[in-house]
C-alpha cells in the first residue's frame, strides 16, 4: 500500500508565521510609541531617523552574519539564537532614556531580527518543493502583516494601561514563548519523528542532484545573486517606510490620534496579508497551468509592481480611509513582491546557499533601509519647517510607488530567465 504524504510541513509554516509576527510586533512598537516618546525625549524628525538608521544599519550586518551561519549551524538552532537576542533587546527599550540609548537598544534588535527571514526561508526549502514555496513563503510572510496589524491595537492600550515602558517589555517578552514550542517541533525532515519516505520524496522531488557547496565569496560573482540583491535594494526601505512612519503620517496629516487602538493601521495591515499570502499562491498557480518557474514568478512580480502605483495618487486623499485604501494596496503589492523575491532564491540556489544568499540581499535591502530613512527625515523637517508636511510625504510616495517596477526593469536585465544555478566544476 503506498504511504500518504503527511502535512507536517504545515506546522512548521505555523511556527514560521507566529516568529514573523513576533518579530514584526517588536519591531513596530517604536513606531506607535513615536509621538509619546518625542514629547518625553524631546526628539526632532532626524534624531527619530537616526534611531530608525541604527536598527537598519545593524539588521543589514546581522543579515549578513546569521545568513552565512545559518547554513552551516542550521535553521533551528540559529532561528533560537536570533530570537533569543532580538527578544531581550526589544525589553532593553524600557531601560533607556536618550536618543543614544535608543539607538544602541535599536541596534541589537535588528542585529537579532537579522536572523529570522534567512532561517525563516531555509526552513520554508528545506520542508516544501519549489511549487509550494512561494505559498508556504507568503503565509509565513504575512506574519509581518499580522505583527504590524495587532501592534496598533496592543501597544496603545499597553500604552494607556501601563506606560510606555511596560509596552517594551511585555511585547519583547513573547519571543521566549514561541522559543519554547520551536525547540519542541521543529526538525529537519530526515531526522524529523514521523516523516515517511513518501513525505521525503515529495520534498525533494525537484532538489538539485548536486549540493556541493558553492563558496560564499563566489556568490557575489553569480548574476542570480544579483536578482536577489537589486530585488531587495531598491524595495525594502519602502517596507520600513510603511512601518516606521505610516502611523506619524496619519498622526499629522489626519490626526489620528496614536495613543487609542488604531482600526486605520489594522485594516491597512490586514490587507497587506491578503496580499502575501495571494501572492504566494497566485505563480505556484501559474505553475500548475505548466508555466515555467521563472515565467510564474517574473509575470506575477511584473504585476505586483504595478499594483504599487496607485499609492502616488494618496496625494489626493481628502480623508484618512482615501489614503488607507490607497496606501493598502500598495503595502499589499509589497507583500506579494516580497513572497516571491525571497521564494526566487530557493528557485535559482541549491539549499545549502539559500541562507547565505537571503543574507547578502538582505544586507542590501537594509542598506536601502538606512539610506532612505536618512532623506525622509531631511526630508520631512524641511516641509515642517514650512508648515507643509503632506507635501513631503507626497514626494516620498511618489519614490515609494516606482520603485518596485524599476527594480523588475533590472531584474529582467540582470536574468530574463533567472535559470537555476549550476554546480561548481569539481576539479
Amino acid at each position: 500500500m503506498k504511504e500518504k504524504v503527511a502535512n507536517f510541513r504545515w506546522v512548521v509554516v505555523a511556527l514560521l508565521f507566529f516568529a514573523t509576527t513576533i518579530n514584526y510586533l517588536d519591531r513596530q512598537v517604536i513606531g506607535l510609541l513615536k509621538p509619546t516618546l518625542e514629547k518625553e525625549l524631546n526628539w526632532s524628525e532626524t534624531d527619530y531617523s537616526f534611531i530608525v538608521m541604527c536598527f537598519t544599519a545593524s539588521y543589514a550586518v546581522g543579515l549578513l552574519f546569521f545568513g552565512k551561519i545559518i547554513d552551516q549551524i542550521g535553521s533551528k538552532l540559529g532561528y533560537s539564537i536570533s530570537i533569543i537576542i532580538w527578544s531581550i533587546a526589544a525589553m532593553f527599550h524600557a531601560l533607556v532614556k536618550t536618543s543614544f540609548g535608543f539607538g544602541a537598544a535599536r541596534a541589537v534588535l535588528g542585529l537579532g531580527e537579522a536572523g529570522n527571514f534567512p532561517a525563516a526561508i531555509k526552513s520554508v526549502a528545506e520542508w516544501f518543493p519549489k511549487k509550494e514555496r512561494a505559498f508556504a513563503t507568503g503565509i509565513f510572510n504575512s506574519g509581518a502583516n499580522i505583527g504590524a496589524m495587532v501592534a496598533p491595537i496592543m501597544v496603545p492600550w499597553l500604552l494607556g494601561a501601563y506606560g510606555w515602558q511596560e509596552a517594551f517589555l511585555i511585547t519583547g517578552a513573547i519571543g521566549f514563548i514561541w522559543l519554547i514550542f520551536w525547540w519542541i517541533f521543529y526538525e529537519i525532515p530526515s531526522k524529523k519523528q514521523g516523516i515517511n519516505q513518501a513525505d521525503l520524496d515529495y520534498i525533494q522531488e525537484d532538489d538539485q542532484a548536486d549540493n556541493t557547496p558553492i563558496p560564499w565569496k563566489n556568490l557575489f560573482t553569480i548574476p542570480q545573486t544579483w536578482v536577489f540583491i537589486v530585488g531587495k535594494f531598491f524595495t525594502d526601505p519602502i517596507w520600513w517606510f510603511f512601518l516606521f512612519w505610516l502611523p506619524s503620517y496619519f498622526s499629522s496629516t489626519f490626526s489620528l490620534d496614536l495613543k487609542k487602538p488604531s482600526i486605520h493601521l489594522a485594516v491597512l495591515f490586514t490587507c497587506t496579508s491578503i496580499g502575501s499570502i495571494g501572492g504566494g499562491y497566485i505563480p505556484g498557480w501559474l505553475m500548475r497551468k505548466g508555466w515555467p518557474v521563472y515565467k510564474a514568478r517574473k509575470t506575477a512580480m511584473l504585476f505586483f509592481a504595478f499594483l504599487a502605483l496607485p499609492i502616488i495618487s494618496a496625494r489626493w486623499a481628502t480623508d484618512i480611509w482615501q489614503a488607507v485604501i490607497l496606501i493598502s494596496i500598495a503595502a499589499s503589492a509589497h507583500q506579494a513582491w516580497s513572497a516571491n523575491i525571497f521564494t526566487s532564491v530557493s528557485d535559482m540556489f541549491p539549499k545549502n546557499a539559500i541562507s547565505s544568499v537571503v543574507g547578502i540581499g538582505g544586507l542590501a535591502g537594509s542598506l536601502g533601509g538606512v539610506i532612505f530613512p536618512y532623506f525622509i527625515g531631511i526630508i520631512l523637517d524641511a516641509y515642517k519647517i514650512s508648515n507643509n508636511l503632506s507635501g513631503g510625504y507626497n514626494l516620498i510616495f511618489l519614490i515609494c510607488g516606482s520603485a518596485y517596477l524599476f527594480a523588475w526593469l533590472l531584474i529582467h536585465f540582470i536574468s530574463p530567465q533567472m535559470k537555476p544555478v549550476s554546480p561548481p566544476k569539481k576539479d
